[in-house]
């Protein structure tokens, strides 16, 4: 199956010039989502991943499916304030400003192995700062994965360079 053929695109969307990559029809087409879930699982179906940690908010939908796949826990990253206990937090850049991603403090254990998942992967700045609060807690961060990959931005290179693995199912060149 193409994933890619699942994927809408919508022009000058939130800004002129951008192509935004709509997964929601992805989402909504079962054979689709089905196969995303077992492709972004397969390269870890041996990992004996502890925990599947998803970025908010589509980050939750495919992380919590792939956990389930990989017999894994599951743990949301969200932004500031959105988490009633202790947290380890992380700023990061955004193209207008800053923001700061949050995890409960006690959700992951030191030395637990970790797979980050994403819907998409742009600069790669969210992904970075859920990879340091991670590293914050001890945890081993074994790979990230993504559905959507736009290389253009840079952000894949970034995620590697951190010495983290990174698996995408479907690339589309530009913004």
């Amino acid at each position: 199956m193409n994933l890619k053929d699942t994927i809408r695109t919508i022009p000058d969307f939130p800004k002129p010039g951008i192509m935004f990559r709509d997964i929601t029809t992805l989402m909504t087409n079962r054979r689709g989502f089905s196969e995303a879930v077992i492709r972004l699982s397969a390269p870890y179906q041996d990992a004996f991943v502890d925990n599947v940690v998803g970025i908010e908010a589509r980050g939750f939908v495919f992380g919590a499916a792939v956990a389930y796949e990989l017999n894994s826990g599951f743990v949301p990253v969200r932004k500031k304030g959105k988490l009633p206990f202790d947290t380890y937090e992380q700023d990061y850049e955004l193209e207008y400003g800053t923001d700061v991603l949050e995890m409960h403090a006690d959700a992951i254990r030191k030395g637990e192995k970790i797979l980050l998942i994403d819907d998409l992967i742009a600069t790669g700045g969210t992904a970075e700062a859920a990879i340091k609060v991670l590293r914050k807690a001890g945890a081993v961060v074994i790979g990230a994965a993504f559905v959507i990959d736009l290389p253009d931005l840079g952000g894949r290179k970034k995620i590697e360079d951190m010495g983290v693995p990174v698996t995408t199912l479907v690339a589309f060149d530009g913004h």
